[in-house]
């Protein structure tokens, strides 16, 4: 009898520590959902009634659904969402007021016919979407930042300080602004409609806790894992105005550990180089700074910035690089906005110029999953909210997405860039004195 009183006993003190260690581990873990680019979802020729197999806005619906019915509010682990930009696709202006004041002029340039059209349908089909979609992020509870991109401005055309090169021979044109000309942007209005400061979204939210240009840039802070994190949205290739404001940001909140999301940082080789047609710090560098300039001014100097987010640039990448104080700085970038892979199941054909699928990202996202126990670390997953599987559970990942993005990488390489572990060392030594007290 003893003895089995003493086994029982044993048992119910080993069912505790196995309850306190499992709760004490959850506390220490929280997911960080990222957004890429979801242009190709709502544009608004990518739905049925304009022709296309499928509605693509559903696609992305269904995204912005799973993220709210997993978030933390809902019984999930989602804490906090960033989105890096080109929320929609089109443009509703020629130009906008600004840089037509300062002189800036047009060109006609038919090798970007398919990326420059402004129509009346921004504002009345794709701007809609979105606010259907984000609109469920907010009735979730879930905090939320959205950093605008080059599609969410209004107006895009090809500038004619770089003129596209129509004499040349197809056959021998390359990827620069000499032979494609250079596209530049200009106006917010529509994004301030949708995602700015005085918007139904982040009016009188207690965790939108600044903001700049009308809601054009914004900072959040969101709590998580014993820790208040700041995370800052910019506009595209930001100007110095724009980098005063975010150091008078983390002046408010030092120390917290910052997030930074923006468009346009990182290429897909993990350079931070722009697009060279859409360089925007060469064609106006007044007014823009590019990625290195932002790493130089902004990113290295501050030594709370550890983990930065992008898209733009069709693929994915990561740098790691130490900032002036010798912390590691994540740099990671993700666009799935070229994957077709649903549009074909459906029935849509190529593109008959490219020998390609409509991109419009099969339902792909990063789940960026924090364990800050005793060996902090993230785990950068990537998943389908369509297929409902990661890249690692997908046998023809590769073979559906590899040679349209990473075609010099081996499968495992390309599915591994997609899948993986950060360590986020000296972290807690990073960032002690402000952790939330228990």
């Amino acid at each position: 009898m003893f003895f089995q009183q003493g086994r029982l006993t044993c048992l119910l003190i080993c069912l505790l520590l196995a309850t306190k260690l499992s709760a004490e581990n959850s506390s220490a873990r929280f997911t960080l959902a990222v957004i890429p680019d979801t242009q190709n979802y709502l544009d608004y020729s990518h739905q049925k009634n304009e022709g296309f197999a499928l509605n693509a806005s559903d696609l992305f619906i269904e995204q912005m659904k799973y993220i709210a019915d997993n978030s933390v509010a809902k019984g999930g682990d989602i804490a906090f969402v960033a989105a890096v930009g080109d929320v929609w696709q089109h443009q509703s202006k020629v130009m906008d007021k600004e840089h037509l004041e300062r002189g800036f002029k047009r060109v006609e340039n038919p090798f970007f016919a398919a990326e420059i059209q402004f129509t009346d349908k921004t504002r009345s089909v794709e701007l809609p979407k979105a606010v259907e979609g984000y609109r469920l992020l907010a009735k979730a509870g879930v905090p939320f930042g959205v950093a605008p991109g080059n599609h969410d401005y209004d107006a895009m055309w090809s500038v004619d300080a770089f003129p596209p090169n129509v004499a040349k021979n197809p056959r021998q044109l390359t990827m620069t602004p000499e032979d494609l000309g250079m596209l530049h942007i200009g106006g917010l209005d529509n994004f301030r409609s949708v995602f700015g400061s005085d918007s139904a979204f982040f009016k009188n939210k207690p965790w939108y806790v600044d903001s700049f240009k009308g809601g054009a840039n914004s900072a959040q802070v969101f709590e998580a894992a014993g820790y208040r994190f700041l995370h800052i949205t910019m506009e595209m290739q930001a100007g110095n105005d724009v980098l005063s404001w975010v150091e008078s940001v983390l002046a408010k909140y030092p120390g917290l550990p910052t997030i930074l999301t923006m468009h346009d940082f990182l290429s897909t080789s993990g350079e931070r180089k722009a697009n060279p047609i859409v360089d925007l710090a060469r064609v106006d560098p007044a007014y823009h700074n590019s990625a290195e300039q932002l790493w130089e001014k902004l990113i290295a100097p501050n030594e709370q910035i550890f983990l930065v987010l992008c898209g733009h640039q069709h693929g994915q990448a990561l740098k790691v690089d130490q900032n002036a104080a010798g912390f590691p700085v994540y740099q990671v970038l993700a666009d799935y906005q070229s994957r077709g892979q649903v549009g074909l199941d459906a029935g849509q054909p190529l593109n008959p110029h490219r020998r390609m699928p409509a991109g419009i990202g099969d339902g792909w996202f990063r789940l960026m999953e924090f364990d800050l126990g005793k060996m902090p670390q993230i785990k950068v997953k990537t998943y389908s909210s369509h297929y409902k599987k990661t890249a690692q559970q997908l046998p023809t990942y590769a073979q559906w997405y590899k040679s349209f993005e990473q075609p010099q990488m081996t499968d495992q390489q390309f599915i591994n860039a997609d899948d993986y572990r950060l360590d986020l060392k000296g972290f807690h030594e990073r960032f002690s004195k402000v952790a939330i007290l228990p």
